[in-house]
């Protein structure tokens, strides 16, 4: 759990760290009760209820809402980008997210699987290390998806682009952290 909780902080912390906040369009959950609920909400609830839920306080520090015994862990919104974006990750998705905040290779060999039911906000669909949009471009806005990490030769047989987000695509496309976006509703 510890590896968990240190891992969850770094993925956090480096989100949070970008230049600029953009405007949220919805309300920011700020008590623990609202945060727990907003991370419940990115997974179905059998996932939900067994899961591990952090959150960052005030200070920047990493603390856990809610022990979980389940192998998923569960972080309400980020409150750097302008949608609701709670997602909850396995165990190879967070090593996936340690590798992407942390500018290195993921892990070989072991996919990852995460949940954004809430849907989601991205600075770009191509450059997995934007904190903002480009100069002339606007937040990418992602309906309730799934996401498969580090999925190997599977993202050859989809698409490259976003064109369509209603369909499955990889995001990040050409870069180690590519991953499968498929759209659930």
């Amino acid at each position: 759990m510890r590896g968990t909780v240190a891992l969850a902080a770094f993925v956090v912390a480096a989100a949070l760290a970008g230049p600029a906040a953009a405007q949220p369009k919805h309300k920011v959950p700020k008590t623990d009760a609202e945060m727990v609920a907003n991370a419940m909400s990115a997974a179905p609830k059998a996932v939900a209820t067994d899961a591990t839920i952090i959150a960052m306080d005030e200070q920047g520090k990493m603390r856990v809402l809610r022990e979980g015994k389940g192998s998923f862990t569960c972080m309400p919104d980020n409150p750097m980008s302008p949608g609701n974006d709670p997602m909850c990750l396995d165990k190879p998705g967070m090593e996936w997210a340690k590798a992407w905040m942390s500018k290195s290779p993921p892990p070989a060999g072991i996919i990852g699987f995460g949940y954004m039911l809430a849907g989601g906000s991205d600075a770009s669909n191509d450059d997995p290390h934007a904190s903002k949009p480009a100069p002339g471009k606007k937040w990418v806005d992602t309906g309730p998806h799934v996401m498969i990490l580090n999925p190997g030769a599977l993202a050859d047989s989809y698409p490259k682009t976003a064109e369509d987000p209603k369909k499955p695509y990889v995001m990040w496309p050409g870069t180690p952290w590519q991953h499968i976006m498929i759209p659930v509703r």
